[in-house]
């Protein structure tokens, strides 16, 4: 699947320079959309595995469960959302399905899921997991190529605009912990009210129509032009793709190292209070440490689009994993408070390293007009295989000999996934322009090549 670009250094004319974005009006609806998005977000995973164990009383086998399913229902709705969202283009109509069922996560939660789970847990955390799935391990591939589309329409860069969602976690976190001390359940209305904001926010924003300067963003690989032919997502187009070697590699990295990034985190919060001493309640201070880590990750995001324009989008999911590594190896050996404190907040670094690192590689590597379709199938399609399997996996071996055993293996498995996709993925430096947009024209790379 060849690339449709232009000589580099070429920049869209049309476009608002980078430097303006804090005076255009666009960035700041469209980073309103990531802040209430990625409130809802934060606030369901740092307290579901908390909440689940202790007021829905689910053991971390069936918990490991609903994780599984909520990452199984992501990978059957990927390649039907990448194909639609890349169809819709510009149009709003699955975004606005992701928040209509954000916004029922209180009223669900409160008259559907704990009378199921009293009634059945293995039950209850199917259906917990095809709910949240939905909103969040489904509907964040939505998000994120609506968002990072428009942003490339709107001439501002993705991963500044990105950072609101950084922003949102740490607030979210640092509130939901005094909504926890004050009733758990409530945790879930602040998702539904996050929601109803996002949903105005989504009603205003303004997208490019046919025949404006941004409306050739669905197409653009290099000459900006809006007359250019939209690709047409077919069978052949898609073999294309999963034919290509980076892409196979891609895919590898993001089940093994992207997915057990997630893993890692579902149950860390059960894992933590373990090993806190004194009268603080551990989920809050967790909620707290969350807090301070979000907010790095914020000050993080403004400078990792210059970093992975420099080292190269392979080179930062590369370095990634080797910071996941860390991470999940230290949490198994070295458990006073303090420590994993330490360990947690190294996801400051590794949340935008991964963020920015494989959106720059899509849309260098791969054809941008069906960049929706990339992103769901290369990274969520493939990170939700890798959850299925090892949120079941590593939630049976939780109870079965424990944390610490558990994550000296998921450190193992993180490091050979990165080695194999090393020697898959392709360089993506030789294909980048000034601004960090691809620039090359190539053909595909089969994977026998």
């Amino acid at each position: 699947m060849s690339r449709r670009t232009a000589p580099a250094g070429r920049v869209r004319p049309d476009a608002p320079g980078r430097a303006n974005a804090l005076r255009n009006p666009a960035f700041w609806n469209f980073g309103g959309l990531f802040f209430f998005y990625f409130a809802i977000w934060q606030l369901a995973f740092t307290f579901l595995s908390r909440w689940l164990e202790v007021e829905a009383g689910m053991s971390h086998g069936n918990i490991g469960l609903l994780n599984s399913v909520m990452a199984l229902t992501a990978f059957c709705l990927q390649p039907v959302y990448g194909v639609v969202q890349d169809r819709l283009g510009f149009r709003k109509h699955l975004f606005a399905f992701v928040v209509l069922v954000g916004a029922l996560m209180g009223p669900f939660f409160a008259f559907v899921f704990t009378p199921l789970v009293e009634f059945d847990q293995v039950l209850g955390a199917v259906v917990g997991g095809l709910f949240l799935s939905l909103t969040l391990n489904a509907g964040v591939g939505i998000v994120e190529t609506f968002n990072e589309r428009n942003s490339r329409a709107h001439g501002f860069e993705y991963g500044h605009v990105r950072l609101f969602g950084s922003v949102a976690g740490a607030i979210a976190s640092l509130v939901g912990g005094f909504v926890w001390a004050s009733n758990p359940n409530s945790i879930w209305w602040a998702g539904t009210f996050s929601a109803i904001v996002l949903g105005t926010l989504l009603l205003v924003a303004r997208t490019p129509k046919p025949g404006e300067p941004g409306f050739a963003a669905l197409d653009e690989g290099g000459d900006g032009s809006a007359d250019a032919p939209r690709a047409k997502i077919d069978k052949r187009v898609l073999l294309e793709l999963l034919r290509n070697r980076s892409f196979v590699g891609f895919m590898v990295l993001m089940f093994g190292a992207a997915a057990l990034y997630d893993v890692f985190d579902q149950q860390f919060p059960n894992y933590f209070a373990r090993f806190v001493v004194g009268d603080l309640d551990p989920q809050v201070l967790f909620s707290r440490v969350v807090f301070a880590q979000i907010l790095l990750e914020a000050l993080v995001m403004i400078a990792m689009p210059f970093v992975i324009n420099r080292i190269g989008a392979k080179r930062g999911l590369q370095l990634f994993a080797l910071v996941l590594v860390v991470r999940v190896v230290g949490s198994a050996l070295f458990t006073q408070t303090s420590l994993l404190i330490l360990w947690r907040l190294l996801a400051a670094v590794e949340m935008p390293l991964m963020l920015i690192s494989v959106m720059k590689y899509i849309t260098r590597m791969f054809d941008v007009r069906i960049s929706a379709t990339a992103y769901m199938i290369g990274f969520n399609m493939a990170k939700q295989v890798g959850i299925v399997i090892f949120s079941w996996v590593f939630g049976a071996a939780y109870d079965s000999i424990g944390f610490s055993s558990s994550y000296l293996i998921m450190g193992v498995v993180v490091l050979a996934v990165t080695a194999v996709a090393g020697v898959l993925m392709e360089d993506d430096r030789p294909h980048a322009r000034a601004d960090g947009r691809g620039t090359a024209t190539r053909e595909p790379e089969p994977v026998n090549a």
